[in-house]
């Protein structure tokens, strides 16, 4: 019979790469770890006897409990306007600490988190499991309900629109002066010196939550630059932090957070602005990193 307090031991040491697994799929660090949890649960309902393969069997029922989540959500993300923005991770310039360098490990950016929001639940379910963690299809296959071809087709699908998410420049320093550079601009209401920084085709999103007015994309320099400045407040705080891993800014009103941006710098400007409006995700951060 197998001990159960080894089993404990060995889930305890894999729940960090789960985490990160159903972070991904799931872009809600809360439906992470309620599906983090489901997983545990099911296991101690389990014979472990019968597993042979501990690591094999946690992927697959947390990939199942994640589809059925993601299958749940149907159409409403689709009928929002604009564009939801998944659960962030701020943390220090100083760096990631453990838990968030285990939940961030390998991630290209939050552009790629945005555009996995718009895959279905089984391309997604692939491309994370296969493109991000190694799955080999043999094993993804049976998660979808797919022969292991089929499988490997819907992670295709999924990377051919997943193609033009950015990847961020690797050199934290030089994000962080083309953010600064884009605020001093701001601050001036300089319009040429924003375009400077913007890259002909960047892209703005902003989600103010669900239901609320002011979820919008914006594309292109002038546009995103004339929003800038337009929505420029001289009472505003501006206050660095990393954004999943990246350059960003939490804005904040009368000592009070009111906005979060992640920037996608590449080659020296910015690509994409991925702006949270939402007045309950932002209280419900985790804004120590700011202290």
């Amino acid at each position: 019979m197998v001990d159960q307090d080894w089993i404990t031991a060995q889930f305890e040491q894999q729940r960090p790469q789960l985490r990160a697994v159903a972070y991904r799929m799931l872009g809600s660090l809360s439906e992470a770890d309620d599906a983090v949890q489901e997983t545990w649960l099911r296991l101690h309902r389990s014979d472990a006897d019968e597993i042979e393969n501990l690591g094999g069997w946690l992927r697959t029922v947390l990939s199942r409990v994640c589809l059925n989540v993601l299958r749940s959500r149907g159409t409403r993300r689709e009928e929002l306007v604009g564009t939801h923005i998944p659960d962030l991770v701020l943390s220090s310039e100083d760096g990631l600490e453990p838990e968030q360098e285990a939940l961030l490990a390998d991630s290209v950016g939050l552009a790629l988190h945005i555009v996995l929001e718009t895959l279905t639940p089984a391309e997604r379910l692939a491309f994370v499991l296969h493109d991000m963690f190694a799955v080999p299809y043999d094993e993804i296959a049976p998660i979808v309900g797919r022969s292991p071809d089929a499988a490997r087709q819907l992670a295709s699908r999924a990377r051919r629109q997943v193609q033009g998410a950015a990847v961020p420049d690797a050199e934290p320093a030089r994000q962080r002066e083309v953010v600064d550079a884009f605020y001093a601009a701001a601050r001036r209401g300089d319009l040429q010196g924003l375009v400077a920084v913007l890259a002909p085709d960047v892209v703005l999103r902003v989600d103010a939550g669900d239901g609320r007015p002011g979820s919008v994309i914006v594309r292109g320099a002038e546009n995103v630059a004339g929003r800038a400045l337009m929505f420029a407040r001289p009472d505003a705080e501006v206050r660095p932090t990393l954004v999943n891993g990246a350059a960003g800014v939490v804005i904040v009103v009368g000592g009070r957070p009111v906005s979060v941006t992640g920037f996608t710098v590449r080659d020296g400007v910015v690509v994409a602005m991925d702006v949270l409006n939402d007045p309950e995700r932002i209280a419900a951060l985790d804004l120590t990193v700011l202290d």
